[in-house]
């Protein structure tokens, strides 16, 4: 777009301000910011205007029927074989969702490549895929990965599997894009400049991991490889048993769109998202949203009624999310200290919450799906989370959850 014409859709939204700078900027940076202002999703101001109901009110949650481990070791044999031959067969592919930093661990750079070894290099890239190996090992046949990377690191996400051979996978079978990105603005809803070339734009969470795939063309090779299921799931549990045959079986079996990997939870509070129904779909709903009632409930034989929590790891029907993608999720408006120019023009970030960012979450989609099987994993072989770098969900219990497991460190 044009000075002219990027003028003129400014003064229409009202956003002139990023324009502020340009006359300080040299050729490359007016060059910079005006493809960045032309990339700008607008649809933030409906999201601003008319926010979505985050109340619950109107809800009919109940309890959900899920797969108990006894049910599933009993069937294990029969949900493997069919697992093995869909994988055999083309028919899985995996999605790593590895849009984030490594900040609060301490690093500048992607999550996925921060070292957890201890005696040797270790990192959280190469145990996941280490565990996809087993699979595919198992399988003797390849899964294809797709990962989503941000803006923010995808040329070193990128570099980084380069340097490490892509961790002796088939490079042929992995590919990246990157998902979409949505504005950060003021409380008055003007969008902040990230640097004086730059409006700031922040990734817009991983709801939108399927249409950010569909953007880049990658449905085109989903379908030319024959792919009906896609397991995504998170960068920062390295005990995630990808592409399991035992749930793509169990999951195939069940004749639902959606499987979800669940932990019973070990507390009434804990702080996980809780997979239940709503009426008569499925949802996920937040740990807070439950009641006292709700919380403590218990069934017949005695487990919590809202037992299962979720840990992002997710198969879904593609043909299902072809069906639901222009479906809107609900946009989650959160408030976040957000690095921007100040009013001097520096680049500062600020001691507290400054403005709005806007993201969508992959729970969201488990409604749209319609139908889901709540299959339950056992947490200390599949739930090691690094979210902090000591305490809980840190490095160090992923570390010693890692050495339960056999791992080497």
């Amino acid at each position: 777009m044009t000075l002219e014409k990027i003028q003129e859709l400014l003064k229409e939204k009202d956003q002139m301000q990023l324009l502020a700078y340009y006359d300080e900027l040299t050729e490359e940076g007016k060059a910079k910011l005006l493809a960045g202002i032309a990339s700008i999703d607008w649809s933030f101001e409906e999201d601003l205007a008319h926010p979505a109901d985050m109340s619950g009110k109107g809800r009919q949650i109940h309890p959900i029927e899920g797969l108990r481990r006894a049910e599933i070791e009993k069937r294990a044999q029969e949900f493997e074989q069919v697992g093995l031959e869909a994988i055999r067969k083309g028919k899985v592919g995996a999605v790593l969702l590895a849009g984030g930093m490594g900040t609060r661990l301490g690093v500048d750079g992607p999550k996925g490549a921060y070292d957890i070894g201890i005696t040797r290099p270790l990192y959280i890239f190469e145990q996941q895929m280490r565990n996809l190996k087993e699979v595919t090992d198992r399988a003797q046949a390849t899964v294809p990965l797709y990962i989503m990377t941000s803006d923010k690191n995808h040329a070193q996400t990128v570099a980084f599997w380069k340097e490490h051979a892509f961790f002796g996978y088939p490079e042929s079978e992995i590919y990246f894009f990157q998902q979409d990105m949505a504005p950060a603005v003021d409380y008055q809803g003007k969008i902040l400049l990230e640097s004086k070339d730059m409006p700031a734009l922040s990734p817009n969470g991983n709801g939108g991991w399927f249409s950010s795939m569909q953007r880049a063309g990658l449905t085109e090779d989903l379908h030319a490889r024959g792919i009906e299921w896609l397991n995504i799931y998170a960068v920062d549990n390295v005990l995630q048993r990808i592409t399991d045959p035992i749930f793509v079986g169990a999951t195939i079996l069940s004749g639902v769109n959606c499987g979800a990997k669940v932990v019973c939870k070990n507390d009434p509070h804990e702080r996980v998202g809780v997979l239940c129904m709503d009426g008569d779909m499925p949802d996920i709903i937040e740990y807070y949203e439950l009641t006292e009632e709700m919380a403590n409930e218990r069934d017949e034989k005695g487990d919590l009624a809202y037992i299962y929590g979720v840990i992002l790891n997710y198969l879904f029907r593609l043909s299902k999310l072809e069906e639901i993608v222009g479906n809107k999720i609900p946009v989650h408006i959160v408030e976040k200290k957000i690095e921007c120019v100040d009013e001097d023009g520096v680049t500062r970030k600020p001691e507290k919450e400054n403005g709005r960012k806007f993201e969508t979450l992959a729970v969201d989609l488990i409604k749209p799906m319609g139908t889901v099987l709540p299959f339950e994993v056992v947490r200390e072989r599949e739930f090691a989370p690094i979210k902090n770098k000591t305490g809980v969900d840190s490095v160090e219990s992923a570390r010693e959850l890692l050495k339960q497991n056999g791992v080497k460190l």
